[in-house]
């Protein structure tokens, strides 16, 4: 029970500093980030894209970036500017934006200091993985289209849909152990450790990082995932070439892990599972849901969403 009392306050611990380090960071912004709304908005990273057609302004963007998944049309009706990691200077340029919105890690440096050099404004996002965060995020990008009241108003809704999701979770008996499993590759298994969003994920829906030793996204050996004893193994979808629970537990080490005894394998979308925007209470709680069936609201919540779980 002390277990589940840490792993389920760390979220909110660490969202005080995460919000004062938004606040600091949208403080920095250029003035006119505030003064002038944008006009011609690229989106790079595909939780502004879903914040921007959230608050209904969708016909500011001009390009997003691949990662863009949700809503589906985004990358139908703008134009596709490459992975965020990866821009081309020019081709944002192309686009003629009068402001680029980017989540920290986008880049290369050097395309996004091309960009800057041009005179377009490069606003960066932090990427704080808590509650607090998600809804900063919310509100700057509202106050960078000019749209804050609006902002407001979701991040109060998304605000009491994180309110809901600690009812449920205290409701947890006997929290799980997730291994969250970003690659099985050459049977390579990469994990999602400590201070990455698949552990801020998992801490959300109530359940204990199987991975807590290690560090970021690493490789774990087989005698680390046998230590790391999970219950249940969660992955993403990757369209029709998501990873079946006989492949997953056909692997030596996984054949030896309790979820093996009940195959128990979820797999969510990785935008809605990761992307910690305004849909984030929601992943949280399907993910509860389906790593702790013996939930009293897990039937019904199964039952309301199946498109989001395949167990």
């Amino acid at each position: 029970m002390h277990q589940r009392n840490r792993t389920i306050s760390r979220p909110l611990i660490v969202g005080l500093a995460g919000a004062a380090a938004l606040l600091a960071a949208a403080m920095s912004l250029p003035s006119r980030a505030v003064e002038a709304p944008a006009k011609r908005i690229v989106a790079v990273g595909g939780v502004i894209t879903e914040i921007v057609y959230a608050l209904g302004r969708q016909d500011l963007i001009v390009g997003v970036d691949s990662t863009s998944q949700f809503p589906a049309v985004a990358l139908k009706e703008k134009r596709d500017i490459g992975y965020v990691r990866a821009l081309s200077a020019e081709g944002v340029l192309s686009l003629a934006p009068d402001r680029v919105l980017a989540i920290e890690s986008a880049g290369p440096p050097d395309a996004l200091k091309l960009i800057r050099a041009a005179g377009i404004t490069v606003a960066t996002l932090p990427e704080d993985l808590t509650e607090a965060g998600v809804l900063a995020r919310i509100r700057m990008v509202g106050g960078a289209i000019g749209m804050i009241a609006a902002a407001e108003a979701l991040a109060a809704s998304v605000e009491a849909r994180f309110m809901a999701l600690a009812t449920e979770r205290a409701r947890i008996a006997a929290p799980r152990r997730v291994l969250f499993v970003l690659s099985m590759q050459n049977g390579r298994v990469m994990v999602g450790g400590r201070n990455t969003s698949a552990a801020a994920i998992i801490a959300l829906a109530g359940g204990i990082n199987a991975a807590e030793a290690v560090e970021g996204f690493k490789p774990l050996s087989d005698e680390g995932l046998i230590a790391a004893a999970p219950d249940v193994i969660v992955m993403m979808q990757r369209g029709g070439h998501a990873t079946s629970a006989d492949e997953v537990f056909a692997h030596p080490a996984f054949r030896l892990v309790p979820a093996a005894k009940t195959r128990a394998l979820v797999s969510m979308d990785g935008l809605y599972l990761l992307g910690f925007g305004p849909r984030a209470p929601e992943a949280a709680l399907d993910l509860m849901m389906a790593v702790h069936p013996e939930h009293p609201g897990a039937a019904r919540r199964r039952a309301e969403m199946p498109q989001r779980l395949a167990r």
